[in-house]
């Protein structure tokens, strides 16, 4: 039933949803797999995966997959005693993370199905929680009182009565079924079968609480399925998954110890009830025609060999996650956008910042500081004993003097596992030099023409700058020639270009490693101050953004790139310069899906490209820079 149609999981990294997704490929549905861990690496390149934090996933990105079939697996939970810590990581993975995936889907005129993948521990725990070890397990149906347990049970809760909620509207033209999912073991898990049999299998001794208490074990692989029979049913509201069969702690240990004889308890004690749950599962089954068929019994040997087989895989360390961004001065909205794109790939990534000024406006917006020696005294060995040190495992040179150096030595930072976001050294040099690449390219394209001798130039107007670095710096512009001969005495290299009369534009672009164009948005920079936009508003320019794109890939740049253009009133463009850095008023593109900071950081890791799309906001946005005050508090004086 859901072969070809397009199905969206979210949590498809975890226990269940391998087990689901790979269910899901056989049947031949066309998957998109949202999830905070890295693709699994037996999965076929065919299902799109999206690794992050699902929190900072875009209605556009899921526009664009337009799913037919919701599976929300996604969250967090501590099974027993919820910890402090627990408040903060229920509200974000569980609470937030439900609202924000369905206000991203409930206009999706595609979506016909929900499957929210809810507990049983939204049940009243009074109904099977005792003093003692009880007899017999108490037998929980739907219509059961309600009254969570924990933090999850409440947010699992909250979230059936979100999807009830919108499920009540005539518009809503989807069902939604919240399958009430009871103790799950499985491949891979960090349930408490799967630690024992990961601590048997290294010789140790095995804690014991309450082996008297009564689950009801359901396989993973036994959820994944019942999970695709209530999609392919007509199923709404809440209903059990279970195995309508609770079993004791130690039958679990009776079964362990068949395979290892030699097993060692020791018993603790804590002060819980002991549990004696179990799923009426009558319900599901005249939904679906069908009941779990696994048991411990012959689960456990599978998860057994899973084990045993992920202990003589190589163990490989987990590489350095943390950011530095070098020169960060006052760029403020530049580190801002790092660390949004950090949220966005997920864990605890920290920003380092860097720069020469000890008393920079920037360090107080990143979580490390390092005052960094000027460029020409930083050897390379210094840098990467301050990654190693601070596990900093990508670095974004943000100031055109700096990028040479980056360029230079991006091999062996890579083989030191640390990832620049540079183009290589003659793509960098050839952006730097603004002679060197007017004449590398001005037979190919509309580059500015530019000369070290004013009398070669015919014109009556002209700018004169720098030959190396910031165009803006020391420019001056529409000037006459005298006046332009009498500006280059105070510049080190002068050259000289004509001065044109238009509208000038910025380009942002992503290229990304095999040295394509991702994405490009293009900006009119309407308000100009020392060189950078103030205000500056995206447009469309089908035949610029072809234009630029071209030229980028033929110098095979890297990363983000900026160019500035100018077109005249005819209509023709001429190309100022390329910075091959993040520019000023960058993050304006970045509001309308120039994602780039977040693509650098994919690929730094390993991750292929193919599964995020570019997706340019069809609206236009228009920035206005200005300064903006910090409140922070202070000890003492």
């Amino acid at each position: 039933m859901l072969k070809n149609k397009r199905v969206f999981v979210s949590g498809g990294a975890g226990v269940i949803g391998q087990a689901l997704v790979e269910r899901l490929h056989q049947q031949g549905a066309i998957l998109m797999v949202g999830d905070l861990k890295p693709r699994p690496s037996h999965w076929p390149g065919i299902i799109r995966y999206w690794q992050g934090d699902l929190n900072f996933i875009s209605k556009d990105e899921l526009e664009d997959f337009a799913p037919e079939y919701f599976f929300h697996l996604a969250a967090t939970f501590e099974r027993s005693v919820e910890t402090w810590e627990f408040w903060a990581e229920n509200d974000h993975h569980n609470v937030r993370l439900s609202h924000h995936l369905m206000t991203c889907l409930k206009d999706r005129p595609s979506l016909t199905k929900v499957i929210f993948a809810s507990s049983y521990l939204i049940y009243d725990p009074e109904q099977y929680q005792f003093p003692d070890p009880a007899q017999t397990a108490y037998r929980l149906q739907e219509s059961d009182v309600i009254y969570p347990r924990n933090l999850c049970g409440v947010a699992k809760l909250l979230h059936e009565i979100e999807l009830r909620f919108l499920q009540g509207f005539d518009a809503t033209g989807f069902d939604t079924v919240s399958a009430r999912i009871f103790r799950v073991y499985g491949k891979n898990s960090k349930d408490v079968i799967s630690r024992w049999i990961r601590s048997l299998l290294q010789g140790k001794e095995l804690q014991v609480y309450n082996k008297e208490g009564m689950f009801d074990y359901i396989y993973a692989e036994d959820v994944a399925e019942g999970l695709i029979r209530l999609a392919e049913s007509k199923a709404t509201g809440v209903v059990n998954l279970g195995n309508d069969r609770a079993r004791r702690v130690e039958e679990v240990l009776e079964v362990l110890r068949k395979h290892f004889p030699d097993m060692k308890t020791i018993e603790g004690t804590m002060d819980i009830p002991y549990e004696a749950s179990q799923a009426n599962m009558e319900y599901f089954k005249s939904l679906t025609g069908w009941t779990p068929t696994r048991q411990l019994e012959n689960a456990i040997p599978e998860m057994i060999e899973f084990e045993k087989r992920k202990m003589v895989q190589t163990d490989e360390s987990l590489p350095s996650r943390h950011i530095l961004v070098t020169s960060i001065s006052k760029k403020v909205p530049l580190l801002q956008a790092v660390r949004h794109a950090s949220k966005k790939r997920g864990g605890s990534v920290q920003i380092f910042g860097a720069d020469l000024n000890e008393d920079c406006i920037g360090r107080h917006f990143v979580d490390g500081f390092w005052s960094m020696p000027r460029i020409e005294e930083l050897s390379i060995d210094h840098l990467v004993e301050y990654c190693k040190q601070n596990r900093i495992g990508q670095i974004i040179p943000t100031r055109d003097g700096e990028l040479p150096f980056f360029a230079c030595h991006k091999q062996e930072l890579l083989e030191q596992g640390i990832h620049v976001m540079i183009s290589e050294v003659e793509a960098i040099q050839s952006c730097l030099d603004k002679l060197a690449f007017y004449e590398r390219l001005q037979s190919c394209y509309p580059i500015i023409p530019t000369s070290r001798e004013i009398k070669d130039m015919g014109e009556e107007a002209f700018v004169v700058k720098e030959r190396f670095g910031a165009g803006s710096l020391s420019i001056g512009l529409n000037l006459t020639r005298e006046q332009a001969l009498e500006h280059a005495q105070g510049l080190s290299e002068p050259i000289f270009q004509p001065y044109i009369k238009g509208e000038e534009y910025s380009v942002d672009l992503y290229v990304d490693q095999k040295r394509k164009t991702k994405g490009v948005v293009v900006r009119k920079r309407k308000l100009v101050v020392q060189g950078e936009s103030q205000i500056t508003v995206t447009c469309r320019h089908p035949e610029l953004e072809e234009l630029c794109s071209s030229l980028v890939e033929g110098l095979q740049l890297y990363g983000h790139i900026v160019m500035q253009v100018m077109i005249d009133a005819e209509g023709k463009p001429h190309i100022i310069e390329i910075n091959p850095r993040f520019g000023g008023a960058s993050t304006l593109s970045l509001a309308v899906g120039l994602d780039s900071f977040t693509w650098f950081l994919l690929e730094a890791n390993g991750q292929s490209l193919d599964d995020y799309p570019f997706l340019r906001q069809e609206g236009e946005k228009k920035m206005v820079r200005y300064a903006h005050d910090l409140l922070m508090n202070v000890k003492g004086d």
